[in-house]
């Protein structure tokens, strides 16, 4: 694959990304117009028993969490490398992750039994801040740890440079000075806050949250293995989904 050809896929990936983040944002917060609105966690009716929507559902999240997890790891890598161009590698896992998420909207079966509604308005406007907030949150800590290379642009952009990527450095900046994952904290946040919470809500959050929970504890490995005890001695003076607010040494 050429240097422009490479660049050319990871903005293509990375346009396909940014687009299917927004329309998580749509999906999860049902952001709709009414009944002919995009199609959302809620809307539209359901078509199909509880019984198969559970488990289409269910489904369409495993394949999101077993894309995510098993790509990430760093001996698919190596093997995936030996078959795509290194610089192009991130790119694909993004392009995958977009598909297997564009998968989930597209099948996604809702299941509208009502587990709470926050009928007042204070309360109601409360939720939805924290819902924003929570995908803020996963936005700024994309930045925070270097966005375009999280994404696959800075490898494209350095291989149609002639450029080295500089040796990973273990940083903590903003959030991360008091928590350990605050993308995975922000998540969580966008996927439970919300005003009206059905059981086709409740099953993407609690089936999101599992992911995350498991996915926490692989990039902990990972990282342990990358930095090492520098990585430990981090991980044990901070919170790891809530902040821990202390001076550290």
């Amino acid at each position: 694959m050429s240097r422009a050809l490479s660049l050319l896929f990871a903005i293509v990936c990375y346009a396909i990304f940014f687009a299917t983040f927004l329309y998580l944002v749509v999906f999860v917060g049902d952001l709709t117009l009414g009944a002919m609105g995009p199609k959302t966690v809620d809307n539209p009716a359901p078509t199909v028993s509880v019984g198969a929507a559970v488990v289409i559902d269910i489904a369409l999240i495993a394949l999101f969490g077993l894309q995510h997890s098993i790509m990430a790891r760093q001996g698919f890598k190596r093997a995936w490398t030996k078959v795509i161009p290194p610089q192009a590698e991130r790119s694909m896992y993004v392009l995958l992750a977009s598909l297997a998420l564009i998968i989930l909207f597209r099948f996604w079966q809702p299941i509208d039994s009502i587990v709470w509604n926050a009928s007042n308005p204070l309360l109601h406007d409360l939720l939805m801040l924290l819902f924003f907030l929570g995908f803020g949150i996963v936005l700024i800590s994309t930045f925070l740890i270097n966005h375009f290379e999280l994404f696959g642009l800075q490898q494209a952009w350095f291989h149609a440079r002639g450029r080295q990527a500089a040796p990973p450095e273990l940083r903590q900046p903003f959030f991360y000075r008091w928590v350990a994952h605050p993308l995975y904290a922000g998540f969580f946040l966008a996927f439970w806050a919300t005003p009206e919470m059905t059981a086709g809500h409740l099953l993407l959050a609690a089936g999101m949250s599992i992911y995350m929970l498991i996915a926490i504890r692989y990039e902990e490995r990972d990282l342990t293995g990358l930095f090492g005890k520098a990585y430990t001695d981090y991980r044990s003076s901070v919170g790891g989904l809530v902040p821990r607010f202390r001076s550290r040494a």
